[in-house]
Protein backbone atom coordinates (compact mmCIF):
# COMPACT_ATOMS: atom_id res chain seq x y z
CA UNK A 1 0.00 0.00 0.00
CA UNK A 2 1.65 3.37 -0.99
CA UNK A 3 0.52 6.88 -0.66
CA UNK A 4 0.44 9.24 -3.01
CA UNK A 5 -1.06 12.69 -4.72
CA UNK A 6 -3.34 11.84 -7.85
CA UNK A 7 -3.60 14.08 -10.22
CA UNK A 8 -7.31 15.37 -12.07
CA UNK A 9 -7.55 17.40 -14.73
CA UNK A 10 -10.55 18.56 -16.87
CA UNK A 11 -10.52 19.70 -20.61
CA UNK A 12 -6.76 18.76 -21.06
CA UNK A 13 -8.87 15.32 -21.38
CA UNK A 14 -10.89 16.70 -24.26
CA UNK A 15 -8.18 17.52 -26.32
CA UNK A 16 -8.08 14.85 -29.14
CA UNK A 17 -5.25 13.89 -30.70
CA UNK A 18 -3.66 16.99 -29.02
CA UNK A 19 -3.92 15.26 -25.64
CA UNK A 20 -0.66 13.71 -25.08
CA UNK A 21 0.83 17.48 -25.52
CA UNK A 22 -1.19 19.08 -22.55
CA UNK A 23 -0.52 15.95 -20.77
CA UNK A 24 3.27 16.55 -21.10
CA UNK A 25 3.01 20.23 -20.47
CA UNK A 26 1.04 19.59 -17.46
CA UNK A 27 3.51 16.84 -16.42
CA UNK A 28 6.35 19.06 -16.73
CA UNK A 29 4.67 21.55 -14.66
CA UNK A 30 4.24 19.50 -11.91
CA UNK A 31 7.55 18.54 -11.92
CA UNK A 32 8.61 21.81 -11.91
CA UNK A 33 6.32 22.61 -8.64
CA UNK A 34 8.06 19.72 -7.12
CA UNK A 35 11.76 20.04 -7.65
CA UNK A 36 12.88 21.30 -4.15
CA UNK A 37 12.39 17.20 -3.36
CA UNK A 38 14.45 15.28 -5.62
CA UNK A 39 13.68 11.85 -6.39
CA UNK A 40 9.89 12.78 -6.12
CA UNK A 41 8.02 10.73 -9.03
CA UNK A 42 5.52 11.95 -11.54
CA UNK A 43 4.05 9.98 -13.14
CA UNK A 44 1.55 9.68 -16.21
CA UNK A 45 -0.68 7.17 -16.69
CA UNK A 46 -4.54 6.30 -18.26
CA UNK A 47 -6.10 9.47 -17.74
CA UNK A 48 -4.40 10.45 -14.49
CA UNK A 49 -0.87 12.04 -13.40
CA UNK A 50 0.27 10.59 -10.16
CA UNK A 51 2.79 11.85 -7.95
CA UNK A 52 4.88 9.64 -4.92
CA UNK A 53 7.61 9.33 -3.19
CA UNK A 54 7.58 13.33 -1.69
CA UNK A 55 8.59 13.66 1.53
CA UNK A 56 6.58 16.80 2.68
CA UNK A 57 3.02 15.90 0.92
CA UNK A 58 1.79 18.72 2.61
CA UNK A 59 4.02 21.21 0.99
CA UNK A 60 3.79 19.73 -2.52
CA UNK A 61 0.09 19.11 -2.21
CA UNK A 62 0.57 23.65 -1.51
CA UNK A 63 2.71 24.04 -4.26
CA UNK A 64 0.50 21.90 -6.73
CA UNK A 65 -2.29 24.18 -5.91
CA UNK A 66 -0.81 26.95 -8.26
CA UNK A 67 -0.06 24.36 -10.96
CA UNK A 68 -2.57 25.63 -13.46
CA UNK A 69 -4.52 22.66 -15.87
CA UNK A 70 -4.76 21.00 -12.35
CA UNK A 71 -8.49 20.53 -11.22
CA UNK A 72 -8.34 18.61 -8.07
CA UNK A 73 -5.47 16.76 -5.96
CA UNK A 74 -6.27 13.97 -3.81
CA UNK A 75 -4.29 12.09 -0.91
CA UNK A 76 -4.74 8.34 -2.34
CA UNK A 77 -3.58 5.26 -1.60
CA UNK A 78 -2.48 3.04 -4.04
CA UNK A 79 -2.59 -0.89 -3.90
CA UNK A 80 -2.81 -4.18 -5.42
CA UNK A 81 -6.15 -5.30 -7.68
CA UNK A 82 -6.77 -7.86 -4.69
CA UNK A 83 -10.56 -7.12 -3.30
CA UNK A 84 -9.56 -7.80 0.67
CA UNK A 85 -6.75 -5.04 0.34
CA UNK A 86 -9.15 -2.54 -1.02
CA UNK A 87 -11.52 -3.22 1.64
CA UNK A 88 -8.55 -2.81 4.12
CA UNK A 89 -7.54 0.20 2.26
CA UNK A 90 -11.08 1.33 2.99
CA UNK A 91 -11.29 1.21 6.24
CA UNK A 92 -7.68 3.11 6.82
CA UNK A 93 -9.00 6.13 5.15
CA UNK A 94 -12.66 5.96 6.95
CA UNK A 95 -10.88 5.35 10.13
CA UNK A 96 -10.15 9.01 11.11
CA UNK A 97 -12.33 10.68 8.64
CA UNK A 98 -15.29 12.65 11.59
CA UNK A 99 -17.79 11.86 9.60
CA UNK A 100 -21.04 10.29 10.51
CA UNK A 101 -22.34 9.80 6.44
CA UNK A 102 -20.46 8.15 3.82
CA UNK A 103 -21.02 7.11 0.26
CA UNK A 104 -18.82 4.50 -1.78
CA UNK A 105 -18.17 5.80 -5.83
CA UNK A 106 -16.09 3.04 -7.78
CA UNK A 107 -15.34 3.72 -11.16
CA UNK A 108 -13.86 0.47 -12.73
CA UNK A 109 -11.56 1.45 -15.53
CA UNK A 110 -9.81 -1.99 -15.77
CA UNK A 111 -12.70 -4.32 -16.77
CA UNK A 112 -10.85 -7.56 -16.18
CA UNK A 113 -11.32 -6.42 -12.60
CA UNK A 114 -14.08 -8.39 -10.59
CA UNK A 115 -16.76 -7.47 -9.31
CA UNK A 116 -18.06 -4.70 -11.25
CA UNK A 117 -18.39 -1.17 -10.43
CA UNK A 118 -21.61 -1.31 -8.33
CA UNK A 119 -20.98 -5.01 -6.91
CA UNK A 120 -18.05 -3.21 -5.50
CA UNK A 121 -19.59 -0.03 -3.81
CA UNK A 122 -22.14 -2.50 -2.18
CA UNK A 123 -19.24 -4.82 -0.51
CA UNK A 124 -16.93 -1.75 0.23
CA UNK A 125 -20.58 0.05 2.24
CA UNK A 126 -21.09 -2.86 3.77
CA UNK A 127 -17.56 -3.17 5.27
CA UNK A 128 -17.45 -0.05 6.29
CA UNK A 129 -20.71 -0.38 8.27
CA UNK A 130 -19.40 -3.14 10.37
CA UNK A 131 -16.23 -1.84 10.65
CA UNK A 132 -17.87 1.85 11.85
CA UNK A 133 -21.74 1.26 13.14
CA UNK A 134 -21.59 4.99 13.48
CA UNK A 135 -21.60 5.63 10.10
CA UNK A 136 -24.73 5.85 8.12
CA UNK A 137 -25.06 5.96 4.07
CA UNK A 138 -26.39 9.05 2.07
CA UNK A 139 -26.05 8.66 -1.32
CA UNK A 140 -27.59 12.26 -1.95
CA UNK A 141 -25.09 14.65 0.19
CA UNK A 142 -22.67 12.41 1.90
CA UNK A 143 -20.02 14.02 4.88
CA UNK A 144 -17.64 11.72 3.03
CA UNK A 145 -16.98 9.81 -0.16
CA UNK A 146 -14.28 7.34 -0.55
CA UNK A 147 -13.67 6.96 -3.91
CA UNK A 148 -12.62 3.71 -5.84
CA UNK A 149 -10.53 4.05 -9.17
CA UNK A 150 -9.72 0.67 -10.54
CA UNK A 151 -7.07 0.68 -13.33
CA UNK A 152 -3.55 -0.91 -13.48
CA UNK A 153 -3.91 -0.92 -9.47
CA UNK A 154 -6.51 0.25 -6.91
CA UNK A 155 -6.76 3.73 -5.97
CA UNK A 156 -8.49 5.26 -3.19
CA UNK A 157 -8.85 8.45 -2.06
CA UNK A 158 -11.76 9.87 0.16
CA UNK A 159 -10.38 14.16 0.04
CA UNK A 160 -9.88 16.32 -3.27
CA UNK A 161 -8.58 19.63 -3.16
CA UNK A 162 -9.02 21.70 -5.68
CA UNK A 163 -6.49 23.52 -7.91
CA UNK A 164 -6.85 26.20 -10.62
CA UNK A 165 -7.87 24.83 -13.68
CA UNK A 166 -7.33 25.83 -16.76
CA UNK A 167 -4.62 24.72 -19.08
CA UNK A 168 -0.95 24.15 -18.59
CA UNK A 169 1.85 27.22 -18.21
CA UNK A 170 2.84 27.97 -22.07
CA UNK A 171 0.51 25.39 -23.68
CA UNK A 172 -0.99 28.46 -25.43
CA UNK A 173 1.59 30.29 -26.69
CA UNK A 174 3.74 33.60 -25.26
CA UNK A 175 1.97 36.89 -24.04
CA UNK A 176 3.11 40.55 -22.60
CA UNK A 177 0.90 42.20 -20.35
CA UNK A 178 0.24 45.50 -19.60
CA UNK A 179 0.55 45.65 -15.67
CA UNK A 180 -0.91 48.91 -14.79
CA UNK A 181 -0.15 48.64 -10.91
CA UNK A 182 -4.11 48.66 -10.45
CA UNK A 183 -6.47 46.24 -9.65
CA UNK A 184 -7.35 45.20 -13.05
CA UNK A 185 -4.11 43.85 -14.97
CA UNK A 186 -2.80 41.74 -12.41
CA UNK A 187 -5.89 39.85 -12.34
CA UNK A 188 -6.06 39.63 -16.31
CA UNK A 189 -2.35 38.74 -16.20
CA UNK A 190 -3.36 35.52 -14.01
CA UNK A 191 -6.37 34.75 -16.37
CA UNK A 192 -4.18 34.55 -19.02
CA UNK A 193 -1.59 32.71 -17.32
CA UNK A 194 -4.50 30.22 -16.11
CA UNK A 195 -5.23 29.45 -20.10
CA UNK A 196 -1.87 28.25 -20.90
CA UNK A 197 -0.32 31.55 -21.82
CA UNK A 198 3.30 32.17 -20.25
CA UNK A 199 3.26 36.20 -19.75
CA UNK A 200 6.00 38.74 -19.37
CA UNK A 201 5.06 42.10 -18.19
CA UNK A 202 5.87 45.65 -19.17
CA UNK A 203 5.23 48.69 -17.50
CA UNK A 204 5.29 52.32 -18.12
CA UNK A 205 6.19 54.60 -15.65
CA UNK A 206 6.81 58.29 -15.68
CA UNK A 207 10.18 59.89 -13.40
CA UNK A 208 10.55 62.45 -11.64
CA UNK A 209 6.28 62.61 -11.96
CA UNK A 210 5.43 59.27 -10.34
CA UNK A 211 6.99 57.73 -7.57
CA UNK A 212 9.96 55.12 -7.25
CA UNK A 213 6.98 53.43 -4.93
CA UNK A 214 4.94 52.87 -7.86
CA UNK A 215 7.37 50.81 -9.55
CA UNK A 216 8.13 48.75 -6.40
CA UNK A 217 3.93 47.96 -6.21
CA UNK A 218 4.63 47.34 -9.81
CA UNK A 219 7.08 44.58 -8.42
CA UNK A 220 5.50 43.74 -5.65
CA UNK A 221 2.51 42.75 -8.03
CA UNK A 222 4.89 40.65 -10.65
CA UNK A 223 6.49 38.42 -7.40
CA UNK A 224 2.28 37.38 -6.61
CA UNK A 225 1.95 36.40 -10.41
CA UNK A 226 5.32 34.37 -9.86
CA UNK A 227 4.33 32.28 -6.99
CA UNK A 228 1.57 30.56 -10.60
CA UNK A 229 4.28 30.45 -12.79
CA UNK A 230 7.48 31.03 -11.23
CA UNK A 231 10.06 33.78 -12.42
CA UNK A 232 8.42 36.67 -14.48
CA UNK A 233 10.34 39.19 -16.73
CA UNK A 234 9.16 42.86 -15.48
CA UNK A 235 10.18 45.19 -18.42
CA UNK A 236 10.71 49.20 -17.12
CA UNK A 237 9.85 51.63 -19.63
CA UNK A 238 10.57 54.71 -19.24
CA UNK A 239 7.88 57.04 -20.49
CA UNK A 240 8.45 60.63 -19.71
CA UNK A 241 9.24 62.08 -22.96
CA UNK A 242 6.21 60.52 -24.49
CA UNK A 243 3.82 62.10 -21.85
CA UNK A 244 5.62 65.31 -22.27
CA UNK A 245 5.20 65.52 -26.29
CA UNK A 246 1.58 64.50 -25.51
CA UNK A 247 0.76 67.03 -22.80
CA UNK A 248 2.15 69.57 -25.52
CA UNK A 249 0.72 68.70 -28.68
CA UNK A 250 -2.19 66.27 -28.08
CA UNK A 251 -5.78 68.23 -27.19
CA UNK A 252 -6.43 67.78 -23.76
CA UNK A 253 -9.61 65.44 -24.57
CA UNK A 254 -7.44 63.16 -26.49
CA UNK A 255 -4.29 62.42 -24.31
CA UNK A 256 -5.21 59.08 -22.75
CA UNK A 257 -6.09 57.31 -26.35
CA UNK A 258 -2.97 58.63 -27.96
CA UNK A 259 -0.80 57.69 -24.45
CA UNK A 260 -2.32 54.20 -24.93
CA UNK A 261 -1.49 54.06 -28.28
CA UNK A 262 1.70 54.56 -27.91
CA UNK A 263 1.69 51.55 -25.19
CA UNK A 264 0.70 49.70 -27.69
CA UNK A 265 3.19 50.27 -30.13
CA UNK A 266 6.00 49.99 -27.34
CA UNK A 267 4.64 46.93 -25.88
CA UNK A 268 4.28 45.32 -29.44
CA UNK A 269 7.78 45.84 -30.60
CA UNK A 270 8.64 44.50 -27.23
CA UNK A 271 6.64 41.24 -27.50
CA UNK A 272 7.87 40.64 -30.96
CA UNK A 273 11.32 40.59 -29.58
CA UNK A 274 10.44 37.92 -27.03
CA UNK A 275 8.35 35.93 -29.42
CA UNK A 276 4.89 36.49 -27.29
CA UNK A 277 1.45 36.37 -30.01
CA UNK A 278 0.01 38.88 -28.41
CA UNK A 279 -0.62 41.45 -25.53
CA UNK A 280 -2.66 41.41 -22.52
CA UNK A 281 -4.97 44.18 -20.57
CA UNK A 282 -6.92 44.58 -17.89
CA UNK A 283 -9.24 46.82 -19.39
CA UNK A 284 -13.19 46.28 -18.93
CA UNK A 285 -15.68 47.75 -20.96
CA UNK A 286 -17.17 50.40 -20.16
CA UNK A 287 -15.53 50.83 -16.69
CA UNK A 288 -13.61 54.46 -17.36
CA UNK A 289 -13.95 57.05 -20.73
CA UNK A 290 -10.95 54.91 -22.31
CA UNK A 291 -12.90 51.44 -22.83
CA UNK A 292 -15.89 52.16 -24.70
CA UNK A 293 -16.36 50.06 -27.72
CA UNK A 294 -14.66 53.27 -29.81
CA UNK A 295 -11.74 53.67 -27.49
CA UNK A 296 -10.71 50.42 -27.50
CA UNK A 297 -10.89 49.96 -31.24
CA UNK A 298 -8.93 53.15 -31.36
CA UNK A 299 -6.27 51.85 -29.48
CA UNK A 300 -6.20 48.52 -30.61
CA UNK A 301 -5.80 50.11 -34.02
CA UNK A 302 -2.03 51.02 -32.95
CA UNK A 303 -1.49 47.26 -32.24
CA UNK A 304 0.11 44.71 -34.54
CA UNK A 305 -1.18 41.61 -32.10
CA UNK A 306 -3.82 40.34 -30.53
CA UNK A 307 -4.45 42.14 -27.95
CA UNK A 308 -6.67 39.94 -25.53
CA UNK A 309 -8.66 41.41 -22.16
CA UNK A 310 -9.72 39.03 -19.78
CA UNK A 311 -11.77 40.88 -17.92
CA UNK A 312 -13.59 42.91 -20.58
CA UNK A 313 -17.13 41.85 -19.59
CA UNK A 314 -16.71 41.45 -15.50
CA UNK A 315 -17.76 44.18 -13.57
CA UNK A 316 -15.85 45.84 -10.73
CA UNK A 317 -17.07 43.98 -7.90
CA UNK A 318 -16.29 40.68 -8.93
CA UNK A 319 -12.43 41.36 -10.40
CA UNK A 320 -11.62 42.54 -7.03
CA UNK A 321 -13.18 39.48 -5.52
CA UNK A 322 -10.62 38.05 -7.65
CA UNK A 323 -7.77 39.93 -6.72
CA UNK A 324 -8.80 39.75 -3.20
CA UNK A 325 -8.26 36.58 -3.72
CA UNK A 326 -5.39 36.21 -5.47
CA UNK A 327 -3.65 38.37 -2.70
CA UNK A 328 -3.19 41.19 -5.14
CA UNK A 329 -5.57 43.95 -3.87
CA UNK A 330 -3.99 45.15 -1.10
CA UNK A 331 -0.76 45.54 -2.81
CA UNK A 332 -2.88 47.65 -5.90
CA UNK A 333 -4.59 49.82 -3.81
CA UNK A 334 -1.82 51.41 -2.31
CA UNK A 335 -1.84 55.38 -2.52
CA UNK A 336 1.59 55.91 -5.19
CA UNK A 337 0.03 57.00 -8.60
CA UNK A 338 1.12 55.46 -11.83
CA UNK A 339 1.66 57.25 -15.51
CA UNK A 340 -1.79 56.48 -16.46
CA UNK A 341 -4.04 58.28 -13.63
CA UNK A 342 -1.39 61.04 -13.13
CA UNK A 343 -2.46 62.63 -16.57
CA UNK A 344 -6.40 61.78 -16.41
CA UNK A 345 -8.11 65.25 -18.61
CA UNK A 346 -11.21 66.45 -17.19
CA UNK A 347 -13.54 66.11 -19.95
CA UNK A 348 -12.11 62.88 -21.81
CA UNK A 349 -13.47 61.67 -25.49
CA UNK A 350 -15.83 58.76 -25.31
CA UNK A 351 -16.63 58.00 -28.73
CA UNK A 352 -13.31 59.01 -30.75
CA UNK A 353 -13.25 58.81 -34.49
CA UNK A 354 -10.33 56.85 -35.27
CA UNK A 355 -9.24 59.24 -38.37
CA UNK A 356 -10.03 62.49 -35.42
CA UNK A 357 -7.52 60.18 -33.31
CA UNK A 358 -4.92 59.59 -35.95
CA UNK A 359 -5.24 63.07 -37.58
CA UNK A 360 -4.17 64.10 -33.47
CA UNK A 361 -1.40 61.84 -33.15
CA UNK A 362 0.40 62.92 -36.61
CA UNK A 363 1.71 65.66 -34.67
CA UNK A 364 3.99 63.58 -33.07
CA UNK A 365 6.88 62.10 -34.26
CA UNK A 366 5.92 58.48 -33.34
CA UNK A 367 8.91 56.76 -34.46
CA UNK A 368 11.42 58.67 -32.47
CA UNK A 369 9.65 58.79 -28.92
CA UNK A 370 9.07 54.98 -29.68
CA UNK A 371 12.30 54.30 -30.18
CA UNK A 372 13.56 56.41 -26.84
CA UNK A 373 10.96 54.09 -25.09
CA UNK A 374 12.67 51.24 -26.12
CA UNK A 375 16.20 52.20 -25.83
CA UNK A 376 15.89 53.30 -22.20
CA UNK A 377 14.39 49.89 -21.06
CA UNK A 378 14.88 48.05 -18.00
CA UNK A 379 14.47 44.27 -17.48
CA UNK A 380 14.92 42.01 -14.82
CA UNK A 381 13.16 38.51 -13.42
CA UNK A 382 11.33 38.58 -9.99
CA UNK A 383 10.85 35.20 -8.35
Amino acid sequence: MERLLLIHYGEIGLKGENREFFERKLQAAIQRAVAPWPGVSVERAHGRIYVSDTPDPEQALSRLRRVFGIVAISPALRLPLDLDAIREAGRLLLADAGAQTFKVQARRVNKSFQPQSMELQKILGADLLEAYPQLKVDVHQPQITLSVEIREQAYLYCRSYPGPGGLPLGSSGRALLLLSGGIDSPVAGWMAMRRGLEIQCIHFHTPPFTSPRSVEKVRDLCRVLAAWSGKIRLHLVRFTDVQQAIWESIPEEMRVLVMRRFMMRVAGRLAGEMGAGALVTGENLGQVASQTVESLSAIEDASTLLVLRPLLTWDKAEIVDKARELDTYDISIRPHEDCCTLFLPRHPRTRPALAEVREAESRLDVDRLVEGCLRDLESDYLP
